[in-house]
């Protein structure tokens, strides 16, 4: 069965960081690609990085900015985004999802496991 199981969420002040972990299980790997996507009240789901299993990264929005870095452990099924200089608008509900098309693509629609989700908050 696979599962993912997002950690790592809190409440920060504009400009501070966090690092947000997804643990996935079940699965090979290899045979996956892991996204980040956020969710803020009231609005559709938008991803936010991705990294596939050979390491290649996909940063969509304004994570792309250089704020976020998506990175993962292979021999410990984790993939983490740190996220600094965190602005009010990155507030939300952060998902980890896999696909098992192994290329990463910012479509929610692609993912079919996801995790719990992890509640991100930044005051302003």
């Amino acid at each position: 069965e696979v599962q993912l199981q997002a950690s790592g969420g809190g409440l920060v002040q504009a400009g501070g960081s966090l690092r947000l972990s997804c643990g996935a299980s079940g699965f090979t790997r290899a045979d996956y690609a892991i996204a980040w996507f956020r969710q803020a009240p009231g609005k559709d789901r938008k991803g936010v990085a991705c990294i596939t299993s050979g390491g290649g990264r996909a940063l969509w929005g304004d994570s792309g900015e250089g704020r976020f870095v998506i990175s993962s452990d292979n021999a410990k099924n984790t993939v983490s985004l740190q996220m600094t200089s965190l602005r009010s608008e990155d507030t939300g509900v952060y998902y980890c999802a896999a696909t098992d098309s192994r290329l990463c693509h910012p479509d929610h629609s692609r993912y079919g496991y996801w995790g719990q989700g992890t509640q991100v908050t930044v005051s302003s």
